[in-house]
């Protein structure tokens, strides 16, 4: 697969993410006024507007992680807000130890990293996200990890054996994507620890 099959999963990404967002936030609106004026109120409410929190915090992430991005900078402030919604909906802890505001098309690769990452957390763990000189590094520790050795073992060359499903599409977009960029995946794993460089 070669850039233009990169271009259009970043073209369909930003579109649903786009038309998402609005409604997304629109019922959250209307869940406050409804809570304002007391209309609604208990464990119903709660479930209601937790479901919309997630859904938003996790269509905000993925607008980053699949939709088109330039090398328009994306700040701390913003990154680590993005993260921290994420966090709130999963069972992953996330340390960006990264200062200044990078260019929007490293953070998407940064994020797809860190879905690799998670998803070898089923019990939940740390991932830490940092770069040094231009160089990105996304490692994940936990007690418990589940590594399936096909993704992991092709991550760099984006070539898999079995066939990738939805929940590990972000294995086959990283390595494109990194390469579109000009960049290379290294990938490594132990049974507490996996590393992502590019």
């Amino acid at each position: 697969m070669g850039d233009t099959n990169v271009n259009l999963a970043e073209l369909i990404g930003s579109r649903i993410c786009h038309d998402l967002i609005s409604p997304i936030g629109a019922i959250n609106n209307g869940l406050e006024l409804l809570e304002m004026v007391g209309t609604m109120q208990g464990p119903e409410m709660e479930l209601i507007s937790g479901s919309v929190g997630s859904a938003g915090a996790k269509i905000r992430f993925f607008r980053v992680a699949f939709g088109s991005a330039s090398d328009q900078p994306l700040g701390r402030a913003e990154v680590k807000e993005l993260l921290k919604d994420v966090e709130s909906v999963g069972r992953v802890r996330v340390n960006w130890h990264v200062t200044d505001a990078m260019p929007r098309n490293q953070v998407k690769l940064a994020f797809l990293a860190l879905m690799c990452c998670e998803s070898a957390m089923p019990m939940g763990g740390d991932v830490t996200v940092a770069n040094n000189g231009g160089s990105w590094t996304v490692t994940g520790v936990a007690d418990k990890l589940n590594i399936e050795a096909d993704l992991w073992k092709n991550l760099p060359k984006g070539q898999f054996a079995n066939k990738v499903t939805p929940a590990q599409v972000q294995f086959a977009l990283l390595p494109q994507t990194a390469a579109s960029m000009g960049r290379r995946v290294v990938a490594e794993t132990t049974s507490t620890r996996v590393a992502i460089r590019f």
